[in-house]
């Protein structure tokens, strides 16, 4: 692949994550930001959902009065759709555009009516959060078309990229009123395939017998799947992130992505190596600490930590298997006491009350059900939490294997850690991912990039992309990828167990060797070499482009 292949004049991309942190998509483009900024001076303008106010403002935006003052002074867009312009708060801090897009519902249903007319798009089964997506990515639209009038068109390179389903009435809206503007339209796991996994429906061995279409109509998902179909047939470069995902992209929406564009990350989320060790040892004080006021057990320094994490999807990210392997690790009498957390952000109530009593007076004694760190709303049906019980992890001086639920985003203000999920992890001594529907996976590319070895699966787009390129082996990369199919799920948390009885038995050098593979894999990883891919993917979108216009 050749490095910056085409002139750029304008870059839009447009996402619901965009200054808003809640999944992985945040995570893609943040950390794509500072390179895309190398590359594409000020020329990249990010667009996200202007949903903060004055009492909760956004912590990652930062506003400015002189930033495209020109246009925003005659941008004429809608009565009621607004804008304010900044900068992202991370590494390259590029331009943003926060939408405010409420005055898009009351022209919501003769939108749809020329979504159908013009695209196909199914917009009679929406609920959930179907209005809000569409009425956010036709305002972002809107502010695109805006931007474009005003700079001008002709003789540009100007691409309008759109992630998810949730932009793609933005990017069809935007093809139809500036069919010189090249579209791309990036999912990161079809609507479908989630859907057909998050049902316990078997999805890989069975993946030939499913059409997309009809599986849309059983699960309910008729108007997501035929917003996402048409924006991916409709885009100049269609992209997803894995080849896991392609293929399920080619079955599934019935096309196949024009490029794959793996997803990277920066280093500079990793301290420095003289505040490394600091930073991991205040990490490990504080995961201890939080463990031994739970549980009024004392947890010695050499406690083998590990960790899962990610969003709450029980069977897609794993968790169940996670749980299970725990269980298989105890009955091996691991040398080191073992304590594992499950770090997955529920329906969270409120901070334990007398856990952040029992922290602020030092005092170690075991509280009522201490397998969890904050009450939920839903105590009696959350999957985890019933799982955890179910299972009868005691968490008393007797267990070797102590497991503790922190159903909260851990951004620093949690009330028990308050560190940020980050400031955690550099402490772990492993991190399991043991997903079923994984189309990249975040996760364990952030923890090899802090030198935590991590377990994974074939089925996520990281895991077949450490089998294609290292030896799969934790002395190699840092990353140990285990085969994973429909129906060998006692097999893999078996193996999940092996591995992390492994782990714990290795000594501090054979660890220090296993660090320095993982963060080894995790440069390779980095945006610097990754972008490449979107560069191959800019190039398509420009050249459909024309074509299409000539």
């Amino acid at each position: 692949m050749n490095k910056v292949t085409v002139k750029i004049d304008l870059l839009f991309e447009t996402s619901w994550e965009v200054c808003n942190k809640i999944g992985g998509i945040y995570t893609v483009l943040s950390t794509k930001a500072k390179t895309l900024q190398k590359l594409h001076k000020d020329k990249t303008i990010f667009i996200g959902p202007d949903v903060w106010s004055q009492e909760n403002p956004s912590p990652f935006f930062i506003e400015s009065r002189t930033l495209l003052k020109e246009w925003k002074a005659q941008a004429q867009l809608p009565e009621g759709v607004t804008v304010r312009v900044g900068r992202w708060d991370i590494p390259g801090k590029p331009i943003v555009v926060l939408v405010k897009f409420d005055a898009m519902y009351a022209v919501k249903e003769a939108f749809y009516g020329n979504m159908w007319n013009w695209y196909g798009v199914d917009s009679l089964h929406a609920y959930g959060d179907y209005d809000e997506a569409c009425a956010f990515s036709h305002a972002a639209g809107l502010v695109i078309e805006s931007i474009c009038r005003f700079h001008g068109t002709e003789n540009k390179n100007i691409i309008a990229h759109f992630d998810e389903w949730t932009t793609g009435m933005g990017l069809l809206y935007v093809k139809q009123v500036l069919p010189e503007v090249a579209t791309i339209f990036t999912t990161h796991a079809t609507s479908i395939g989630r859907s057909i996994c998050g049902n316990n429906k078997p999805l890989y061995d069975y993946l030939k017998g499913y059409n997309g279409d009809q599986m849309a109509g059983e699960l309910n998902m008729q108007s997501k799947h035929s917003l996402e179909k048409a924006a991916a047939h409709a885009a100049d470069c269609f992209t997803t992130v894995s080849e896991i995902t392609a293929v399920e992209c080619e079955q599934l929406l019935d096309i196949r992505p024009h490029v794959v564009t793996p997803n990277g990350f920066e280093q500079n989320f990793v301290p420095a190596k003289t505040k490394f060790a600091d930073e991991r040892n205040a990490a490990r004080a504080t995961l201890l600490n939080v463990a031994s006021s739970l549980t009024g057990c004392k947890f010695p320094e050499n406690t083998f930590i590990v960790t899962t994490s990610g969003r709450c999807e029980y069977r897609n990210k794993g968790i169940d298997l996670f749980l299970d392997s725990l269980v298989k690790l105890g009955e091996q009498n691991p040398s080191r006491k073992i304590l594992a957390y499950v770090m997955v952000p529920a329906w969270v109530k409120e901070p334990r009350a007398e856990l952040v009593k029992a922290l602020l007076l030092k005092r170690k004694c075991r509280l009522d059900d201490p397998v969890i760190t904050h009450w939920l709303n839903n105590m009696d049906c959350d999957p985890i939490i019933s799982r955890i019980h179910g299972i009868g992890f005691a968490n008393d001086k007797n267990s070797n294997v102590t497991v503790i639920y922190v159903p909260c985003y851990l951004n620093g203000t949690d009330g028990i850690f308050n560190k940020s999920y980050y400031d955690l992890l550099i402490g772990m001594d492993a991190t399991v991912f043991p997903s079923y529907y994984e189309p990249w996976g975040y996760t364990p590319l952030e923890s090899v990039a802090f030198g935590v070895p991590t377990i994974t699966t074939s089925l996520s787009g990281f895991g077949q992309w450490i089998m294609s390129s290292f030896e799969n082996d934790f002395s190699a990369c840092g990353v140990n990828v285990i085969s994973r199919g429909d129906y060998n799920y006692n097999a893999v948390a078996e193996s999940i167990s092996q591995a992390l009885y492994e782990l714990s038995s290795n000594d501090e050098t054979t660890m220090a060797k296993i660090s320095k593979a993982a963060m080894n894999t995790a440069s390779q990883a980095s945006w610097s070499n990754f972008i490449d891919y979107y560069d191959d993917a800019f190039v398509v979108a420009i050249e459909n482009a024309q074509k299409r216009n000539n």
